[in-house]
């Protein structure tokens, strides 16, 4: 969501929230008719914003179906604290007016015992609702999957599957409504089509005439980036989900492959600026937790600078020799960190859309080699002319051997910039050989490698080109 968006919604829920307090104080009968125009998901920012032992009374003001969507949009930490303290009857009773993808989330969240008492509390029918898509790992397709999708008999007429429809929708809240999935008489998966289709059928047509047959699935066990990658690359509202035999299991709605996209992206982004990814919003995390999640990465970056001390120390004659040499040190190391992140963050973005796989590092290699050679010839014309433009203007006294020195940080630019290009190219696809999250490949991570190898480049060319003369 949009932050302006979000603000916007808690702005209306900060507006809003002292009035619920005040007729839950007076007139908590009227809640529910005062509210009833507000959508849940503002209900729920209201429900964060009072006082914690209000919450459970807010709820209870409203009717158990209303109360039930308001539970599916709160945060999940409250939510958890609401129906662990609360009577497994009651508990129970929201907990079945949610929809069930979000009903098995919500026992996923809260203590194993708990849950066990609010399952029992659960009707028969529910239950075993539940229980079937808790026996699923989270993140997977079939931990994110509803059962809530319309299917019928491949032989049905439109009329009789119309008829199936409304039905089902009069029976209450259907999460994926738009999409019709046709299947044999074993439950196997034989056809898709859209609501829109369905009604503009002529009359009397076979509903397996109209339907696709070129289907796109996943089964229960897949990765949910991949899913979403599926939802993207064809434009689907709801993406299927099947066993072995490609029985209809249920499916993974547009909203849940959103919720992916984003903790997919926020999860790269957190790696990429050198932590572990959290699992909890940034303000929501203990302090001592994003300690934690912050400290080895920058232990290791850390440990890794030590070698760029290390080289620098091992060249100390020559900085002795000609100090000027250290002038340039941060020019040096940071265009080759500059140009590893540039590299590696356009790999890992390119290897999240699919657009690259582990049989293009030799095409990325050549093409980055090319990119950063003519990158560094350019970066090192720029410190060269620098050079020769602050002794033309007698900023800084370089002595007679400024062209050498200027030759010196041209060729060490180039060859920082292809190194360091080259390294940020190759570095995701060397991570996800060995097994690790290319993500991992985070900018600092780059930056640190490239900087102790800048340093010795940097100095083993001025010993090189500047021996006799500086040096």
């Amino acid at each position: 969501m949009h932050p302006e968006q979000r603000e916007a919604e808690r702005s209306l829920a900060a507006l809003v929230a002292p009035d619920i307090v005040d007729l839950l104080e007076t007139d908590p009968r009227s809640v529910a008719a005062e509210t009833e125009e507000l959508h849940p998901a503002d209900l729920a920012d209201v429900a964060e914003l009072i006082e914690r032992d209000l919450v459970p009374r807010l709820l209870a003001a409203l009717p158990v179906a209303r109360a039930a969507q308001v539970l599916e949009y709160l945060d999940e930490d409250l939510r958890t604290e609401l129906l662990e303290t609360m009577e497994p009857e009651q508990a129970a009773a929201l907990i079945t007016g949610m929809t069930p993808d979000e009903r098995a989330d919500a026992l996923e969240e809260i203590d194993e015992d708990v849950a066990d008492e609010i399952l029992e509390a659960i009707p028969e029918r529910e239950r075993a609702e539940t229980e079937r898509l808790l026996q699923y790992e989270p993140d997977t397709a079939g931990g994110l999957m509803t059962t809530e999708f319309v299917s019928v008999d491949e032989s049905s007429s439109t009329e009789e599957a119309l008829a199936a429809i409304r039905v089902i929708a009069r029976e209450g809240r259907r999460e994926a409504m738009q999409t019709l999935y046709t299947v044999d008489a074993r439950g196997v998966l034989t056809g898709v089509l859209s609501l829109r289709e369905l009604l503009a059928a002529p009359e009397g047509t076979r509903i397996a005439d109209i339907a696709w047959t070129e289907i796109v699935t996943v089964g229960a066990d897949a990765d949910p980036e991949a899913v979403a990658q599926l939802a993207s690359n064809y434009d689907l509202v709801a993406v299927p989900v099947v066993d072995d035999e490609r029985r209809l299991l249920g499916v993974v709605t547009v909203d849940d492959i959103i919720d992916v996209i984003q903790e997919e992206q926020t999860e790269d982004a957190q790696k990429f600026g050198g932590m572990t990814a959290f699992d909890e919003p940034y303000l929501h995390i203990s302090f001592v937790e994003l300690l934690k999640k912050r400290t080895p990465w920058l232990l290791v970056l850390f440990v890794g600078q030590m070698f760029t001390a290390a080289a620098m120390g091992f060249f100390q004659d020559a900085i002795n020799a000609a100090t000027v040499l250290a002038l340039f040190v941060p020019l040096i190391i940071s265009s080759g960190g500059n140009s590893g992140s540039q590299a590696t963050s356009l790999i890992i973005r390119a290897m999240a859309l699919q657009e690259l796989g582990a049989r293009d590092w030799g095409r990325v290699m050549l093409r980055e080699a090319g990119m950063g050679l003519v990158l560094g010839v350019l970066l090192g014309v720029v410190g060269a002319l620098r050079i020769l433009l602050w002794e033309w203007m007698d900023f800084y006294p370089f002595g007679e051997h400024y062209a050498l020195l200027a030759t010196t940080i041209g060729v060490t630019v180039v060859g920082v910039v292809l190194f360091g290009t080259l390294t940020g190219a190759m570095l995701p696809f060397l991570l996800r050989r060995v097994g690790f999250d290319p993500a991992s490949a985070s900018a600092p991570l780059v930056a640190t490698v490239v900087d102790v190898t800048g340093v010795v480049l940097y100095f083993s060319a001025a010993l090189l080109i500047l021996r006799g003369t500086l040096l």
